[in-house]
């Protein structure tokens, strides 16, 4: 049996800290500089150094989607992103996707619906919803998706294309029929202000 030593004080003062590198990234139309680790996440320099908490921290490795933002439109994991890595992009938080005091009307249909319970997750589904739905007026097909050579259109939505597209969001409270339901509804007036 081998004996194990802690370091002493003198020791640790010898580790290398990091160095801190300092960056700009543009955060819900805003400048946002930082100087922070470069190992630093997306999600940590959001919610540790710029004080944007609406992205949650479920199980920082991709897999709850409760981190869920925009990136340049397209929905991403911020717990698996470095946030120096985002320099030049457009980020959208949660925080931003509204207008002012105007909801998003994601956000007022998970409000209508009652589509959330703890509310934990809800940013995450909201910021995937809203993708999702930018996705499917584009034609882009899920897995779900019959025929991927003709892909449903935003109209032509099932509840199993819905559903199979925010696959990616985890609701521990289990109001997956509320969340549908509001992704549905938002569906509907996103037709309605073509």
């Amino acid at each position: 049996m081998g004996i194990t030593t802690i370091p002493s004080q003198a020791d640790q003062t010898s580790i290398p800290q990091p160095s801190l590198l300092q960056f700009q990234l543009h955060i819900n139309g805003e400048q946002k500089t930082l100087q922070v680790d470069p190992r630093t996440t997306l999600l940590d320099a959001l919610r540790e150094h710029l004080g944007l908490n609406g992205s949650k921290k479920g199980c920082d490795q991709g897999q709850c989607g409760a981190c869920t933002l925009h990136i340049n439109g397209q929905r991403v994991l911020s717990c698996l992103s470095l946030a120096i890595a985002h320099q030049h992009d457009e980020i959208t938080t949660i925080e931003g996707l509204a207008e002012g005091d105007r909801l998003h009307p994601m956000q007022a249909a998970f409000i209508e619906c009652d589509g959330f319970q703890c509310g934990y997750c809800t940013p995450g589904q909201i910021m995937s919803a809203v993708a999702m739905l930018e996705e499917a007026s584009q034609t882009i097909p899920s897995h779900a998706t019959p025929d991927v050579s003709q892909p449903p259109s935003l109209d032509e939505l099932s509840l199993d294309e819905i559903r199979e597209r925010m696959s990616g969001n985890i609701c521990r409270c289990g109001a997956y029929p509320n969340i549908v339901e509001a992704v549905r509804h938002a569906q509907t007036m996103k037709k309605g202000n073509r």
